[in-house]
């Protein structure tokens, strides 16, 4: 499997899929059937390996890789009639519904699954982001980052690329053209320690796109400028030398400032998934209509090729609004 990975998907696939997939093999699939010959191994093989990861507690998307990085590979081994027959045929993923149940877990639907920030724990977080010492110097850095985040939908590759000449505060506008990954350090196709930043392309073809900045974005921005700039050609969000900010670092500055703000552990996605739906539920305006975007147009602000995509996983809809809707359609 370690050939056909380095052969067949190394040359293929972006680095950090790549790195997925070897992480996968490495700690999912070898320590369990890694010393079986391939011509041996059957279905009941496969459906202990992702019986294990699921008895483990491990995510059902965790366990889905493992199950799609068999079925490519046992595929490639019955399309070369290396083996005769492919026992990914008799070992089918097991159902999420079933999954879950068997986990103790409810399958709840996806848009209930998707977290976001309250009102409340915005306030909260940015409290405590842009608390001081006593000297008047800031704790925590680069904080305006994740409030620029909040108000724009970026993901976190793409707001660690932007450089300043990315963005235009006359016609408030950024034109979003790279995105940076953390990435395995490698020697050729051998991995080496430590891990370094790669900066390239961005996610999807439609992910290359025009972002408006509405006034906090403005000022997230002008904040970030006034704490470190480094000219044009630099990042926006630079390190202490005027490179680009390594992801995990910026990961863990989140993390510690919703720990100390006293907020539940969520992911830097969430931003996104905040700002998405605030935009498709909408906010309520004095006059007490709701101002809101279509998933259409978030979807194009999100970088998405479709708007069900938006909706399924990235809106957290607001059923509140649906109370006395019904009033005047008696049947």
């Amino acid at each position: 499997m370690t050939n056909w990975l380095r052969v067949f998907k190394f040359p293929s696939v972006e680095r950090g899929t790549y790195d997925r997939l070897e992480c996968t093999a490495k700690h999912q699939i070898y320590p369990l059937i890694g010393e079986k010959i391939v011509g041996d191994v059957t279905p009941a093989d496969i459906k202990s390996v992702l019986n294990h990861w699921m008895n483990e507690g491990y995510a059902y998307t965790t366990v889905k890789k493992v199950y799609n990085l068999l079925t490519d590979y046992f595929r490639y081994l019955t399309q070369q009639e290396l083996i005769p027959k492919n026992p990914m045929l008799a070992a089918p993923m097991i159902k999420k519904a079933n999954f879950l149940a068997s986990q103790g877990k409810e399958n709840l639907p996806t848009f209930e699954t998707v977290t976001t920030f309250t009102p409340e724990e915005i306030a909260k977080f940015k409290s405590e982001a842009f608390r001081t010492w006593r000297n008047g110097q800031r704790i925590y850095q680069q904080t305006a980052a994740y409030i620029l985040m909040l108000n724009t939908g970026l993901r976190t590759g793409e707001a660690l690329g932007l450089l300043n000449s990315d963005i235009d505060l006359e016609r408030r506008v950024i034109h979003l053209q790279r995105g940076v990954k953390e990435v395995a350090r490698r020697d050729g196709q051998e991995t080496t320690s430590g891990r370094e930043i790669k900066v390239g392309k961005l996610k999807t073809a439609s992910s290359k796109r025009d972002i408006p900045l509405n006034q906090a974005a403005v000022d997230a921005i002008l904040d970030l400028r006034a704490e470190r700039y480094f000219g044009e050609d630099s990042p926006l969000i630079p390190d202490e030398h005027g490179s680009y900010t390594r992801p995990v670092n910026f990961r863990k500055r989140f993390y510690r400032i919703l720990e100390a703000a006293g907020i539940q552990r969520k992911g830097l996605h969430t931003t996104r998934h905040t700002f998405a739906s605030t935009l498709v539920n909408g906010v309520r305006q004095p006059d007490g209509t709701i101002k809101a975007l279509s998933p259409r147009q978030v979807a194009d602000l999100l970088g998405h090729a479709t708007s069900e995509i938006t909706e399924l996983y990235y809106v957290r809809k607001d059923t509140s609004r649906l109370a006395g809707i019904t009033a005047g359609f008696e049947l």
